[in-house]
């Protein structure tokens, strides 16, 4: 069946729905409020999307994304540097920093052990986080790898490399969300909070 739109906003249309999460009826949503904003918003916008593809690196330290390198994280002297997170994505961080709680420093490892997907682990950050290692300043690594199969064996794959180093290794704990119904959580859940339990 031939398109109802025009080539040039199929084409418009097509590129909004490699988005993730983005369906058709979304991305034509989308491709119509580009067609009818103004010429200096479309140019605001295409331009914030150049501009942030040239500025934008992966920091040399914990491979977050940045427009210096390295990151503001990793250069700011307060953060305490004997403390690694690990995650999964750049997106943790901002969870992770939303909470005032952690003071130490990250490392994102671009994604997790998949091999179903077929992720390795080379795939993955994992040789540049052993490396940060070696040096001896690094006193614990904390891994908040999200509560998923391939999280979960992420994980466990980085604590058998890391805790022979003499490193503490620690997982953040998973469980039951605030203001969440027992009945309503699934074996999972309830199984990782009854792990993560703590004396009161």
């Amino acid at each position: 069946m031939s398109s109802l739109y025009s080539p040039s906003i199929e084409k418009l249309i097509e590129s909004f729905e490699k988005l993730p999460s983005i369906g058709n009826k979304t991305a034509a949503r989308l491709a119509f409020y580009i067609l009818n904003a103004s010429e200096e918003e479309t140019n605001e916008f295409v331009n914030s999307i150049i501009n942030a593809k040239k500025s934008l690196k992966y920091c040399s330290i914990c491979w977050n994304i940045s427009d210096t390198d390295p990151c503001p994280i990793c250069a700011n002297p307060k953060r305490d540097k004997t403390q690694i997170c690990v995650v999964e994505d750049v997106r943790d961080i901002i969870a992770m920093e939303k909470t005032h709680e952690f003071k130490g420093v990250y490392h994102v490892l671009h994604g997790s052990i998949s091999p179903m997907n077929g992720v390795g682990p080379d795939d993955i950050k994992i040789k540049e986080l052993l490396s940060r290692l070696m040096d001896g300043q690094v006193k614990e690594v904390i891994l908040a790898t999200n509560p998923r199969v391939e999280g979960e064996a992420t994980a466990m794959y980085l604590s058998k490399l890391i805790k022979p180093l003499g490193i503490k290794v620690t997982r953040i704990a998973h469980g039951i969300p605030v203001g969440g119904d027992l009945e309503y959580t699934d074996e999972i859940t309830l199984t990782k909070a009854l792990e993560g339990r703590r004396e009161i």
